[in-house]
């Protein structure tokens, strides 16, 4: 087989690996939602049916730099990634996981505003805030040029940063489910976390449901503190509904 077919044939593999893992995690969810609160999501049957849509020509995106990695790893030992426990000093797998969740965390910060500015508001990241509220199943549902953002950075860490396979399948794992859990429209988290010191750092439901009411402010995935250093954080609250949301960049 020739190197460009099998890595077509890795990056369909890594597709339909991260489209089912959307739809295992935002069904399950979305389920979890449904026993909770009842009634959540009625009258957003489109709305839903939009961010599956979105959300698996977003998989597919995800999927080709996925499988370019996959490839490289297993065909030509070209990533940094291990299998071997003991390749590194035990201290080093926490650390790693934590690197990776900081220049993620940085990057997203970055595009995310980036993706607020009007220009690019409206001819990309509108999709995903045309889920008003969003739902479990919005996590992945991005334009395609706000996808490719997104489905670059981890597998670009993975050429520079040794990481062990079982702490990048960590690594994806908090992605997803910080992605699902963060656009369900209610808090998962216990009061404990969100209020308490960890809540200062991490962020939840709360923390990014408000930038989904309020559209600017609040672009972390994972931690609160570029939010903090550069003045955009803009608290917690309660949950925002339909009626308290600003307009869009779009729409101002």
């Amino acid at each position: 087989m020739s190197a460009a077919a099998a890595i077509a044939l890795s990056a369909l593999a890594m597709t339909l690996i991260v489209g089912g893992r959307y739809l295992l995690s935002s069904g399950a969810f979305a389920l979890a939602t449904r026993l909770r609160h009842p009634g959540l999501y009625r009258g957003l049957e489109l709305q839903i049916r939009r961010e599956i849509g979105w959300s698996l020509a977003s998989a597919a995106i995800y999927g080709v730099p996925a499988g370019l990695v996959a490839w490289g790893w297993q065909a030509r030992g070209w990533t940094r990634i291990y299998t071997d426990a003991a390749a590194y000093p035990l201290w080093y797998l926490p650390l790693s996981l934590l690197a990776f969740l900081l220049i993620h965390d940085a990057w997203f910060y970055w595009t995310h505003r980036a993706m607020h500015r009007p220009w690019l508001f409206r001819r990309a990241h509108a999709v995903h805030h045309a889920s008003r509220p969003p739902t479990a199943w919005a996590a992945m549902s991005f334009h395609p040029l706000e996808a490719i953002t997104g489905a670059v950075v981890i597998p670009a860490l993975v050429f520079v940063i040794p990481v062990h396979v079982a702490v990048l399948g960590l690594v994806l794992a908090i992605m997803t489910l910080m992605g699902v859990t963060n656009h369900m429209g209610w808090e998962i988290a216990p009061g404990a976390l969100v209020h308490g010191r960890a809540g200062r750092w991490l962020i939840t439901a709360t923390h990014h449901e408000a930038h989904h009411a309020v559209y600017r402010g609040n672009y972390g995935l994972y931690f609160r503190f570029w939010d903090k250093m550069c003045g955009t954080d803009i608290g917690l609250g309660s949950l925002a509904t339909p009626d308290r949301r600003e307009r869009s960049p779009a729409e101002r």
